[in-house]
């Protein structure tokens, strides 16, 4: 077993750490040290995202790695979100503080399954969703987030026939908020297919008049009720820019961070799901620790790559969206 098979196994709990160092301290050392950048997912615990350098989506952060002049990239977040800044940023090192933080909607489609899917539909134009492996990327068309999806589906002659995926709910919505028939993989996000409407409905009657928030990889049943969809970023202007001052929100719990540090007058409640422990966290998004984040750091690893090829097939549809979003002004 190799190092990098090893710290896999083990995503470094074996190594102790001074119970007196600060964490804080000694990541802004590494990071100056090793002229690294930290990126944040919006799902991570507050402490990591008080650390980052950048905190969003994570194709943005991605775009914003890409334009600086780091050496390496740290992103706390999953391990999709790692190829797709390896993939716009092959030149420079991408770390995972925790290999393990996987996304159950990444796996709920294996690329050389699509691949078979595919080719059921020899002419139509495969749209992906940006949550998906580098892969299933290089198996794309086009790729798209929950922010621009709609758009993009529209900028398609009407008679382009679509395979839309991963996200089921998100291809759903898209479809529905577009008018056009697309062909759906049927995958989708563990979070956001737990929140109950029985639950949520009884909170809006405690909570008279209150706004609910929500993603797009939430189930119909939810976005049918709620008072604005969005992505994670949307949710946050929304909330920010909104004179409302309480909101329910049915996105991954670790959005509301920033969200109550961007408006501190204001309230924000979980969704909450369909399970006994009343808990939206991700598993995989909750992986990552201020102490694995300070060890990847420090021993730079584990180390994400992409192969060449992958790269070269991934990147085109990446740039197909950016040129669509661009003409559209996006």
């Amino acid at each position: 077993m190799d190092i990098f098979e090893e710290i896999n196994v083990k995503g470094f709990v074996e190594e102790d750490i001074d119970p007196t160092l600060d964490l804080f301290v000694e990541i802004e050392k590494l990071k100056k040290q090793k002229n690294a950048v930290i990126l944040a997912h919006y799902y991570q615990d507050g402490d990591i995202q008080d650390i980052a350098d950048y905190i969003g989506d994570s194709l943005g952060l991605s775009q914003q790695a890409a334009k600086t002049d780091a050496d390496i990239i740290v992103f706390a977040g999953v391990h999709f979100m790692a190829e797709t800044a390896k993939i716009l940023s092959p030149g420079k090192k991408v770390l995972l503080p925790d290999v393990k933080a996987g996304c159950s909607l990444a796996d709920s489609c294996p690329p050389h399954l699509f691949r078979k899917f595919k080719e059921q539909y020899p002419d139509h134009l495969v749209i992906t969703y940006v949550n998906c492996t580098a892969e299933l990327k290089a198996l794309s068309d086009i790729v798209c987030t929950s922010s621009n999806a709609v758009q993009i589906v529209e900028s398609l002659p009407k008679d382009q026939k679509i395979i839309f995926g991963p996200d089921k709910n998100l291809g759903a919505w898209v479809a529905k908020k577009t008018g056009r028939d697309l062909v759906l993989w049927n995958g989708a996000c563990m979070v956001h297919e737990i929140f109950s409407r029985e639950k949520i409905t009884r909170l809006k009657e405690r909570h008279p008049g209150v706004k609910l928030l929500a993603h797009p990889e939430c189930e119909e049943v939810i976005l049918e009720m709620s008072d604005y969809i969005g992505s994670t970023t949307g949710i946050l202007k929304y909330a920010t820019n909104s004179p409302d001052k309480e909101f329910i929100v049915a996105t991954e719990s670790g959005i509301l961070h920033q969200m109550q540090k961007d408006n501190p007058d204001k309230t924000f409640i979980p969704a909450p799901p369909n399970n006994n422990c009343a808990c939206n966290d991700c598993p995989h998004m909750k992986r990552n620790t201020l102490e694995k984040l300070y060890l990847c750091l420090k021993n730079e690893l584990p180390e994400v790559t992409v192969s060449e090829h992958i790269i070269k097939d991934a990147v085109k549809p990446i740039e197909r969206m950016l040129e669509i979003s661009a003409n559209l002004g996006l």
